[in-house]
């Protein structure tokens, strides 16, 4: 009985291992790729020039603050009460004003990175999956997150490239 038992599994796993076998599987580093194209050097420059404005209206606004904090603090001494609790209310107003700009550029420059790079992931992504159906590979795995690859998978990088235009 343990025999026909062991001869039927046996039967039943030798077209499904001989099925893997035959499969074909592929590797790419999207990473690699993606930093080369030109479209990420261009995203890369614009996110930075929309960083740059964003530092420089915040280190205007708090300069701003700064002066009118010093103004306050200088004159505390010599206001009327209710002229002193307007203008520490005002440096208050300014103060969290710039704090909510400062989260609101930041929500900003994630969501510009965001819009920028999913068009260059789905264009690398795109390209890996036309050359696994052109070349009749049954999975292709990404090396930035595997130690390590075995010889009989085949790296596809520079096919990929090639096909986004990377040279």
């Amino acid at each position: 009985m343990f025999k026909k038992i062991v001869l039927a599994v046996a039967l039943i796993a030798l077209p499904v291992l001989g099925a893997m076998a035959q499969q074909k599987f592929a590797h790419v580093n999207p990473q690699a790729i993606i930093v080369e194209m030109a479209e990420y050097k261009k995203a890369v420059a614009d996110i930075e020039a929309m960083q740059k404005n964003y530092q420089d209206e915040l280190q205007r606004t708090e300069e701003e603050f700064n002066k009118k904090y010093q103004e306050l603090v200088a004159q505390q001494d010599s206001l009327p009460r209710n002229i002193l609790e307007r203008r520490q209310k005002e440096v208050q107003d300014m103060y969290q004003r710039q704090q909510q700009f400062q989260q609101e550029a930041a929500q900003s420059l994630q969501q510009a990175q965001q819009e920028a790079m999913t068009p260059i992931q789905e264009k690398v992504l795109k390209a890996v999956q036309e050359i696994a159906d052109a070349e009749g590979y049954a999975y292709v795995f990404d090396v930035t997150g595997i130690v390590a690859v075995g010889p009989q998978s085949v790296d596809i990088t520079d096919k990929v490239k090639a096909k986004v235009g990377v040279k």
